[in-house]
């Protein structure tokens, strides 16, 4: 009997896809998945961030992941969306192209970055799952956001 609680149990990530391909973000870190209306833009900020906007009365700093990733910008008129998250006490907005489904995976298949993972992926990422068509890139949080806020710094 496998306990589901060991390290090799299973973990849920909710899916995101930016530029064509498929990220994941552990489910327990993701506070929102929403549409903003309106975003303010900062000037002097960093590249990747897009601005700022309001949610639901808190002041949210939007990211653009496509610009994070080191990507071409979408020329697609979509609707916008984002995660939510919170990070040492602030509220980020990760703006991305679509998003997914929750998927449980099981640890036991999780890897390191592939040696031929783009650089500026790996940087943000804490690793892989090879699905049965595609690779999960799993977005770490931390790795997204302090390298934002050294460079805005």
């Amino acid at each position: 009997m496998i306990d589901e609680t060991s390290n090799n149990g299973s973990e849920e990530y909710i899916t995101v896809v930016i530029a064509g391909q498929l990220f994941g973000l552990p489910i327990l870190e993701v506070q929102d998945v929403f549409m903003p209306e309106t975003i303010t833009s900062v000037p002097l900020a960093a590249y990747e961030i897009e601005g700022v906007l309001n949610l639901r009365g808190r002041i949210v700093t939007a990211i653009n992941m496509r610009r994070r990733l080191g990507v071409t910008e979408s020329v697609d008129s979509q609707e916008i969306m984002a995660v939510g998250i919170e990070y040492k006490e602030e509220s980020y907005g990760l703006i991305i192209d679509d998003v997914g489904e929750v998927l449980k995976l099981d640890m036991k298949n999780f890897e390191a970055n592939p040696s031929n993972l783009d650089p500026k992926w790996a940087a943000v990422s804490a690793g892989v799952f090879r699905l049965e068509k595609e690779l999960l890139v799993v977005l770490d949080v931390v790795k997204v956001l302090d390298i934002i806020q050294s460079q805005a710094a």
